[in-house]
């Protein structure tokens, strides 16, 4: 990216950032409770005219226009750094699984597989007294099947 296009970037980055902590603040809710109250009384004024309604419908749709696109970019910012950190923690403890790592990049069909290991997993780990002793559904199952006696592949 050119030096130009990064400080362009930046600089909306930035804005774009003062204005998304700035529409979540007690402030921006004050003035626009205030802009409504103002436009509810100044109904009788104008006669409730078509006007009168056509003035609070467009600003109103223009901010919410406006604010999605900045919703959307802080979400998708916010969700990205949590998967980072998320990612950090499965990478640096032993014993995870490393499939979680970017399990947001699966597709639907690959999440759902995941989801019912983790289901299985976590239904054998309510069987047993302590939630930490497995890692895995093999583990889980060797462990769940010898602490019950059963037999696994010939063995107890």
């Amino acid at each position: 990216m050119s030096r130009k296009k990064k400080s362009f970037a930046l600089m909306m980055e930035r804005f774009s950032h003062q204005v998304t902590v700035w529409a979540g603040s007690s402030w921006a809710f004050i003035i626009a409770l205030s802009i409504i109250i103002i436009w509810g009384v100044s109904g009788p004024i104008f006669k409730f005219s078509d006007t009168w309604q056509l003035v609070i419908n467009t600003g109103t749709t223009i901010v919410t226009f406006l604010m999605v696109f900045l919703i959307q970019r802080s979400q998708n910012k916010d969700a990205l750094a949590i998967h980072l950190k998320l990612n950090e923690i499965v990478a640096a403890l032993e014993g995870s699984s490393n499939r979680l790592i970017d399990v947001e990049d699966l597709t639907e069909a690959e999440v759902q597989v995941l989801h019912k290991y983790y289901q299985k997993l976590a239904s054998m780990a309510k069987r047993d007294s302590k939630l930490t002793q497995s890692h895995s559904i093999e583990e889980a199952e060797a462990h769940h099947e010898q602490k019950h006696g059963k037999k696994r592949g010939g063995k107890y």
